[in-house]
């Protein structure tokens, strides 16, 4: 059974008594850990307004940890393009190219990451002429973060050219995030590799991808199909402990999709101390049979069976796993031994 790369999605969780200080410092903490143990990669989501998520702003979050790695790709899991200019999103990705040469991604998206308040705050344009132009505002960031530049005719008729940086020796790779056809068709015309974001929905996930392989156009960057898949993932040394630290993360997102009012994620402590919830229930568990909540082993056999099932040459996972009261308030331990365990169960398969 074929391995596959493992690489990192972070929105940077903000428990109880936590601060965003201290939220950031536990990812960081992560971060350096998956580069220790040869994880591919490390990008940060981006959300709005989110009492449980502190990942707002990827490139600054990316730029923070690629000055405490040493070899781990670093970027965006992904930037909401809708959310902002095409040139500003190329400026600070070459600005983070030339800070870490050869290890920053640009993954792109076109959902708000935010409720519909924010995201009018967010889009001077207003909330639906951006995501209506999103095709162009990617093949503009193309042109924009290559060497040459992008070249604009202006109304008098003269050419203007545009350059995210004075002198790019290379541009980071662009991937193309989302859930949907729309955007497995969309990556698939453009030539780009595509992410399906299968941390947030699992629906459609074999359609989107036959669709996008189906319809691959070659680029000249891209030569052929690239496609990697979000994963949630808690392992722990017990399945009893995995499905513990799941708790609070499952808590979340099903207020979440039951619209009730969001706050920072519970303690494992709180959520076990939690009342039942009957119609969170059932949303709790159409979410833990999409997520691998287990003991090494059986995650690594999960994990495997997944990949190979889905064809995909990369899994990102998600580490989800909530914290007890007693644990620091600058790290997040069960998040940590998920990676750590996950990496060590899948590297004596290899």
């Amino acid at each position: 059974m074929t391995i596959p790369a493992l690489s990192v999605l972070d929105l940077v969780p903000v428990r109880s008594g936590q601060s965003s200080g201290g939220a950031v410092a536990a990812s960081a903490r992560l971060a350096r850990l998956a580069d220790r143990l040869g994880f591919t990669r490390y990008w940060f989501a981006e959300h709005h307004n989110m009492p449980a998520v502190a990942s707002t702003t990827p490139p600054v979050l990316a730029a923070a940890i690629a000055a405490q790695t040493e070899r781990i790709r670093v970027g965006s899991g992904g930037v909401m393009l809708p959310n902002h200019a095409p040139l500003v999103v190329a400026e600070q990705f070459a600005a983070l190219e030339a800070i870490a040469p050869g290890r920053v991604d640009l993954g792109i998206g076109r959902a708000p990451g935010s409720d519909p308040v924010v995201t009018q705050l967010l889009r001077v344009s207003g909330p639906t002429a951006d995501v209506e132009h999103f095709p162009d505002h990617v093949s503009d960031i193309l042109a924009l973060l290559s060497p040459e530049g992008a070249t604009l005719r202006l109304t008098s008729g003269r050419e203007y050219e545009v350059h995210a940086t004075p002198a790019a020796s290379a541009a980071p790779p662009v991937w193309l995030l989302g859930s949907s056809d729309y955007s497995a068709r969309l990556a698939a015309e453009l030539g780009l590799p595509y992410v399906f974001a299968n941390h947030f929905s699992g629906e459609g996930l074999e359609q989107a991808l036959a669709l996008y392989r189906g319809g691959y156009r070659p680029s000249e960057a891209h030569p052929e199909p690239r496609t990697f898949l979000t994963l949630n993932a808690v392992v722990a040394p017990t399945a009893e402990e995995a499905r513990e630290r799941a708790l609070p993360q499952q808590r979340s997102m099903a207020r979440l999709r039951l619209g009730r009012p969001m706050h920072a994620l519970e303690t494992v402590d709180e959520a076990l101390a939690a009342p039942a919830d009957s119609d969170a229930e059932p949303i709790m568990r159409a979410m833990a049979s999409r997520w691998i909540v287990a003991d090494p082993a059986s995650a690594a056999d999960e994990l495997a069976r997944f990949a190979e099932r889905t064809g995909v040459d990369e899994v990102m996972v998600a580490p989800v796993a909530g914290s007890y009261a007693s644990e620091p308030a600058d790290a997040t331990p069960g998040r940590e031994q998920t990676l750590e365990l996950l990496a060590g169960a899948l590297a004596a398969r290899r």
